[in-house]
């Protein structure tokens, strides 16, 4: 088969898993709700002195961010591994690499999107200036994709181990750190003008490319290890 077909078998399985994803919303809805349920009781529980939330706004919004993402990964192959798909995609021609870069870009499309785009609604219980709102959803449009691509690494490496979703956690969170720190660091830099966000921000982008181009090909590999 032509290499010409790849990206198209990327975008028949990317239009497949997002078909699958709106037929049970229940999953795809979760994380969503628990980002919002996090963030809004930070403000109920500390009280509405404005000076205090936007201090606390920027690192609450991405660990709630980080941890909704967390809360999908285990999902993201294990349908595919129960149904005998996953199998059948070892098996196709085309390189495993740009497949999983296909269903890491539809597990980022129904989670990682969503949250970009709730996040100035949730921005403004604390109190964060327009601006800020806007590097808000910058960092997160450049860090939920690290955030997807690092997870799916984690997510293959636990396929089909009991008690997964534990140890699926340990192995990612380390990761995580760094752009937890880079993106919320972004937004804070904003809020108090006291630094540039623009170093946070490039930073991240760095990062989201390094991802793209290096997980992909280990998450192949740690399939092909879990289906061995």
């Amino acid at each position: 088969m032509s290499t010409s077909s790849s990206p198209q078998a990327m975008l028949v399985l990317l239009r497949r898993d997002l078909t699958l994803a709106f037929r049970h919303r229940s999953e795809m809805f979760t994380p969503l709700f628990f980002f919002i349920l996090v963030t809004a009781l930070f403000p109920m529980s500390i009280g509405a002195e404005q000076s205090l939330l936007q201090s606390i706004g920027p690192g609450v919004i991405w660990v709630a961010a980080l941890l909704a993402a967390l809360l999908s990964l285990e999902s993201m192959f294990r349908s595919d591994y129960e149904d005998g798909s996953l199998e059948q995609m070892l098996l196709t021609p085309q390189p495993l690499s740009l497949l999983v870069l296909g269903k890491v870009l539809a597990h980022w499309l129904r989670t990682g999107l969503p949250l970009v785009v709730l996040a100035p609604l949730v921005g403004f219980q604390y109190y964060l200036a327009e601006d800020t709102l806007l590097t808000m959803m910058l960092a997160l449009l450049l860090g939920t994709p690290v955030l997807s691509l690092l997870g799916a690494i984690g997510a293959a490496l636990t396929l089909g181990v009991r008690g997964g979703g534990m140890l699926l956690s340990l192995l990612i969170l380390p990761l995580y750190i760094p752009i937890l720190i880079y993106g919320a660091g972004a937004v804070a830099a904003s809020a108090t003008q006291s630094l540039p966000a623009q170093p946070f921000l490039l930073l991240l982008g760095a990062f989201l490319i390094l991802a793209m181009v290096l997980t992909p090909v280990a998450t192949a590999a740690a399939l092909r290890i879990s289906l061995g």
